[in-house]
């Protein structure tokens, strides 16, 4: 390998001169006693008036000038536990055969349950207690499957909830005559804006009497008269007169009719 032309140079200390200090250093002389400000005994004399004046006065004083402001601090976790609370509502839903409902398109035109015929539906809804009325259901069944071997068959329903002054609750999903099943809340309004979860669709007596279980997250609290004991599912139930007559006390404000 050939060497290379260039080397390192050693450059004695000797050599190297120092920056010109003529100028003035970086590192200046402290001032002069004259340019200092005497602490004098007249001074110290008015700042030890000054504090006891200051120390008369009461304490409260101090802070008169600062504007007094509250503060709410909510955790990030709080906010996400409220968010994820579970309400459970339920209310019947009965069929008291005055409202033409269910009907029946058969569109598939045959002459047993098929896929592609309809059902839209809407029928009462009443308090789990069966002592106020709330309003109505009100939707479609699209039929997906005739289940012979089981008596019955598979919807896919697409149907609200109506609460009169409170808003509606929105559902979606399998709709099953022979079994219970769980639909999604996809929404609602009112005190229901924003509202997610599922409901428990419980069939007693089809197509006329319902329970349903909501299972309510990311709204605030239900009002209590919705929040009631629910009376015991059984083909007997029904509303009370009260409620079935529409008696003042008996039905929601302005419920769904």
């Amino acid at each position: 390998m050939a060497s290379s032309s260039y080397a390192l140079r050693t450059i004695p200390a000797s050599s190297i001169r120092p920056a010109n200090t003529s100028s003035r250093s970086i590192f200046t002389a402290p001032p002069t006693k004259s340019s200092l400000l005497p602490f004098t005994s007249s001074s110290n004399t008015s700042i030890t008036r000054s504090l006891k004046l200051n120390s008369t006065l009461p304490h409260s004083s101090y802070f008169t000038s600062v504007p007094k402001k509250s503060f709410s601090c909510k955790s990030q976790a709080e906010s996400s536990e409220a968010a994820e609370r579970v309400q459970e509502l339920s209310v019947y839903e009965i069929n008291e055969r005055d409202r033409g409902s269910p009907i029946y398109l058969r569109l598939s035109q045959k002459t047993v349950n098929s896929l592609g015929d309809l059902v839209p539906f809407t029928n009462k809804l009443y308090t789990g207690d069966f002592q106020k009325r709330i309003g109505i259901t009100a939707g479609i069944c699209i039929l997906i499957q005739n289940k012979a071997e089981k008596g019955g068959d598979r919807y896919e329903a697409i149907y609200s909830f109506y609460f009169g002054d409170y808003g509606h609750i929105a559902v979606q999903g399998p709709y099953l005559t022979y079994e219970d099943t769980y639909l999604a809340v996809t929404g609602g309004s009112g005190i229901f804006e924003g509202v997610s979860g599922q409901v428990k669709l419980h069939q007693i007596v089809y197509p006329f009497k319902i329970l349903y279980t909501f299972y309510l997250k990311g709204i605030k609290d239900l009002p209590k008269e919705l929040i009631v004991e629910t009376v015991e599912p059984n083909p007997s139930v029904q509303a009370s007169d009260a409620a079935k007559n529409l008696e003042p006390h008996a039905t929601i404000p302005s419920f769904t009719d």
